[in-house]
């Protein structure tokens, strides 16, 4: 979907986990990056990928966030759960407008969902915060998502 249209990826550069699946089925333009103390325990996409080696990984997120037009978080662990909250944590005191979508596969971020309702609920946040990003069901709503706030 991204290369039929044109998207760039940008993503952590390794080959590893699902996001190493989307680069590696990519066609299209990517840009990878990954911090220096990575480069040892993944397996990089060098030949197929610009790429961007950083510092650490403050500065990997930085540099993700500011080459890319919007953020899309697929099912995954801890670096998905950190990325997601930084952005959406820099959406609500308003540094950034990009769409946050999370691609809610088979109901997986379905907990985090409820969490976010929760930490609502308990006066934690104000319901604004769901505002803030967009939970789509496949790929086939977050292609829709993404025309319609990249347009």
């Amino acid at each position: 979907m991204l290369a039929r249209r044109g998207w760039r990826l940008v993503f952590g550069a390794g080959d590893v986990g699902l996001m190493g699946e989307v680069a590696k089925a990519s066609d299209g333009p990517k840009l990878g990056v990954i911090p220096v103390h990575l480069l040892g325990r993944e397996r990089v996409e060098r030949d197929r990928s610009a790429m961007v080696v950083t510092e650490d990984m403050h500065e990997r997120k930085k540099v993700m966030f500011m080459n890319s037009d919007a953020v899309v978080v697929l099912p995954g662990g801890a670096g998905s759960l950190d990325e997601f909250f930084e952005v959406l944590t820099w959406a609500q005191i308003g540094l950034h407008g990009k769409p946050i979508l999370l691609l809610d596969v088979d109901g997986y971020w379905q907990p985090l969902v409820g969490l976010i309702d929760h930490v609502i609920a308990e006066g934690f946040a104000d319901d604004g915060l769901r505002r803030h990003f967009r939970v789509l069901p496949d790929v086939a709503g977050l292609e829709a998502a993404l025309s319609q706030a990249l347009a």
